[in-house]
């Protein structure tokens, strides 16, 4: 920045070199501003030509101001959250200056400020002549000169897109030399002199103090009176009024905030500063604005400054820091803010506007404490955690917190990031594989497509082949062998339901799914449902048949405002940070988020109802236990990401812990006494507890009944068949199998001879009982005669065990009437045959 003060007397020795200091008198006779002087000459006829010929309507725009984010504290007020800024300015009106501070400027700068129209030409032709003889060093230019003069300034900085761009603005608005320059001078006498026709002089005098550069970042009297003596405008002593209204003539030389300076620093006493305070104080006495008394009591104060920082940026949001940084990518990038991204920059530092933001002060706290179990930084492994709430139906976000302190450059050992974990690619955010909980959009698939979660698919591991979006099928490996993709704890599978698969997140289930609907049709849901990839690509570009399994990298919050989208009936929100934003005007600018259907209300309640079973198997380590209803889906990514995402039906919370970097394993490590593939349920139930007690919760709607019903499916007859082609045939057709103990049969041992429920229809999933023979099986043969007669015969036909059973019959000789068995059944060598006869006497 210049040192230089932003007006410029010297241009008006160039003024007297090229129209004589009688033809400027002309210029400012035809303005009406000073008495009549006579006008003579050529060149002085020319330059009121030139001057008349001006424009003179000067349009003074907005200050360039801080724009301020806020948020609620606990009870529902606003507090600061934090500011953005290129000029240090807190505007004040009239009576917020204390009157001192006008006199000193007014005595420093323009004795004649209330006498004159705009212009002091005996003021300036003084000054020029003081300066020439190196005595008066009172600026040339009046007040409302200098006011003109940083309105250009301003107005060309508002624009600015680099330091190169400010300065030169402050060159073409101040030190311009040559014709250039006079040019310049008359037209800022020209819109002086009309702005005193429009405003009154109080107005300009408190403009010019508002808009005034002090030094550094800081301008305006309200910003210099905090900064360099930690006080308001309106409190500034004497002694303090003069040495800040002797800053405008070289802000930067005389700022207040280098006590290490040689020139003027806190070892000489500000010198520098000191001697300018002494002028003012000096032609405060001589105007007769201070007394003797208070003059020299001013002058022997030494300067003491207090300065009091104005920090800025997402830092000073001490605990909101990544939610801020959040806030800032909207407002760079929301078309509310600014038409192109540099309007928008612009806006955020120059623009004066005040946002107001939709974090929840005391869920916020929650999730604070909640995360302090997961280490801000650990030596074994490149860990990371993030957690985020968003409310259903209106996508308003409540909290985002991470693991890792922030600071805007981040530290080389990774101790503080400037990453935000919880969204899409902002400050180099990665996104994170969601693991399971990305099941959730196979669920929605299948409900979609017309499917029941009662139906029951053959989820056993083994060779599955899944759908691609081209009609033909991939071969993937469900087991858990080394090539294959296995299941939690190494488990088999099952013949299940689609609701059990989803509660047990069963990867093998989850496949059998993928035989049905495509990996590409859920991928799709998937974005429908507000989901793309974390550098915001679509997630239906590979369409990697793992990608069921939660295995591309997506951002939390997304994952949040989807199963908010199920939460609240299937409509889908835009994630929401801030609740109202107004301009330096006062207009509104919020910008605009919509809410629409992403699934039916149907799909959603079946999908919430399913959810709901996951919390009382993989989920139950995250139950809330406090009687809100809720759902959720655990996820886990080769051990090296583990999520929890789950809602109520007002609030939808989301937690990741993983690898910021790496592949380390988190069931080999622990923190806290967790187990960093367990520690989810250390953060999720404090945060969903803590937004149950504060929005509560409803009981989420009924299921479909078409999306929950039973659904029959074909029975195989397996009779015939060996135990294991009929085992292989009914779990294939999706059927459990239970294997009776084997029968006497002729057929051959291992033959199924019997199945129950027999061949046709039945409920998907049923257990089938199958019966194998045991190849000892013969036809027992019909005997004749008597009871003795029998017995020779069974036992010579090989039957080991033969008994006999009499009934009586008056005059009747023993006969044989039968066997038990009945002749012609199949039966064992081995059992017993009963012979049936009667006799006379038995």
């Amino acid at each position: 920045m210049p040192h230089k003060k932003r007006t410029a007397t010297g241009v008006l020795g160039g003024l007297v070199g090229l129209v004589g200091l009688s033809a400027v008198a002309g210029v400012l006779v035809t303005a009406t501003v000073t008495p009549a002087i006579a006008v003579s000459g050529y060149a002085a006829t020319s330059a009121i030509d030139v001057f008349d010929n001006m424009p003179s309507y000067l349009e003074i725009d907005q200050l360039m101001l801080p724009t301020e984010f806020y948020r609620k504290d606990s009870d529902g007020n606003d507090v600061l959250m934090t500011q953005f800024y290129d000029q240090n300015r807190v505007p004040v009106n009239w009576d917020q200056v204390a009157p001192v501070m006008y006199d000193a400027i007014i005595s420093s700068e323009d004795k004649n400020y209330y006498t004159h129209g705009g212009v002091d030409l005996l003021g300036t032709a003084s000054a020029v002549f003081g300066n020439l003889r190196g005595g008066d060093t009172r600026g040339g230019s009046s007040i409302t000169q200098q006011y003109v003069k940083n309105v250009l300034q301003q107005a060309c900085e508002k624009d600015a897109v680099s330091q190169e761009e400010v300065e030169a603005c402050f060159r073409t608005t101040t030190v311009s030399t040559g014709t250039d320059g006079i040019e310049r001078k008359l037209q800022e006498m020209r819109y002086a002199i009309q702005l005193e026709k429009r405003y009154p002089k109080n107005d300009i005098l408190l403009g010019y103090l508002n808009i005034a550069h002090f030094g550094g970042t800081v301008y305006g009297i309200g910003a210099a009176a905090q900064y360099y003596f930690s006080t308001d405008a309106a409190n500034l002593t004497i002694a303090q009024a003069a040495a800040i209204a002797g800053m405008v003539q070289e802000p930067n030389t005389y700022r207040l905030d280098r006590p290490d300076s040689e020139t003027n620093g806190a070892a000489n006493g500000y010198a520098l500063t000191k001697n300018r305070q002494v002028y003012v104080l000096n032609r405060m006495l001589s105007d007769g604005k201070i007394t003797q008394e208070e003059h020299d009591a001013a002058v022997a104060e030494p300067i003491t400054p207090a300065i009091q920082e104005r920090p800025q940026g997402c830092q000073l949001a001490t605990g909101y820091e990544f939610f801020c940084e959040y806030v800032t990518s909207i407002v760079l990038s929301d078309p509310a803010f600014g038409e192109t991204p540099e309007d928008a920059q612009r806006n955020l530092r120059r623009g004066g506007m005040k946002i107001y933001t939709t974090i929840d002060p005391d869920l916020q706290a929650t999730a604070l404490d909640a995360m302090s179990v997961v280490p801000g930084s650990d030596g074994r492994l490149n860990l990371g955690s993030s957690a985020v709430q968003v409310e259903v139906g209106t996508g308003r976000v409540l909290s985002m917190v991470q693991n890792r302190p922030y600071s805007p450059s981040g530290a080389d050992d990774g101790s503080t990031t400037p990453v935000n974990y919880n969204v899409r690619n902002v400050n180099g955010g990665g996104g994170h594989p969601a693991g399971s909980t990305y099941k959730v959009f196979s669920l929605v698939n299948w409900l979609e497509q017309g499917h029941s979660v009662n139906e029951v698919l053959n989820g056993r591991v083994g060779t599955k082949k899944v759908l691609r979006c081209d009609g033909e099928t991939q071969n993937v490996r469900a087991d858990n062998s080394r090539e294959g993709i296995g299941n939690f704890q190494n488990s088999s599978g099952y013949n299940g339901t689609v609701r059990k698969f989803t509660e047990d997140s069963l990867n093998s289930g989850f496949f059998a799914m993928a035989e049905r609907i495509t990996v590409c049709s859920t991928n799709q849901v998937a974005m429908k449902m507000g989901v793309m990839q974390s550098n915001g690509d679509p997630l239906d570009v590979n369409n990697n048949p793992y990608d069921v399994l939660g295995s591309a990298a997506v951002a939390p919050i997304d994952m949040a405002q989807a199963y908010a989208s199920i939460a609240g009936g299937g409509t889908l929100c835009q994630s929401k940070v801030i609740d109202r934003a107004i301009d330096a005007d006062g207009n509104e600018i919020t910008p605009q988020t919509s809410c629409s259907p992403a699934i039916s209300a149907n799909v959603a309640a079946t999908a919430a109802f399913t959810l709901q079973g996951v919390m009382n198997a993989t989920g139950q380590g995250a139950r809330t236990n406090d009687g809100t209803p809720i759902f959720g889906k655990t996820g886990i990514h080769e051990y090296e990401h583990t999520w929890m995402d789950g809602a109520s039906s007002k609030v939808a919370t989301v937690v990741w812990v993983g690898n910021v970097f790496g592949h380390a394993k988190l069931n080999e490590y622990r923190a806290n006494g967790w187990r960093l593939d367990q520690i989810r349920n250390a953060i999720w139930p404090e945060m969903q507890r803590a937004a149950n007690r504060k929005y509560g919760g409803d009981a989420f709607p009924t299921p479909d009944a078409n999306l929950t019903k039973n659904v029959l499916t074909d029975l195989p007859n397996v009779v015939g068949q060996s135990v294991g082609d009929a085992q292989r045939t009914l779990e294939g057709a999706g059927f459990s199998v239970n294997v009776a103990e084997p029968i006497d049969a002729p057929e051959a041992a291992g033959t199924i001879v019997a199945q129950d429920p027999a061949g046709g229809r039945a409920a998907g999933g049923a257990t089938v009982t199958i019966t194998p023979s045991n190849g000892e099986g013969v036809a027992l043969p019909s005997v004749s005669g008597s009871p003795q007669d029998a017995e020779r015969q069974l036992r010579a036909a090989g039957f080991t065990s033969v008994t006999t059973a009499c009934t009586e019959q008056d005059g009747a000789q023993p006969t044989v009437t039968g066997t038990d068995p009945a002749a012609g059944s199949t039966v064992g060598r081995s059992t017993q045959i009963t012979i049936q006869y009667t006799a006379d006497d038995c």
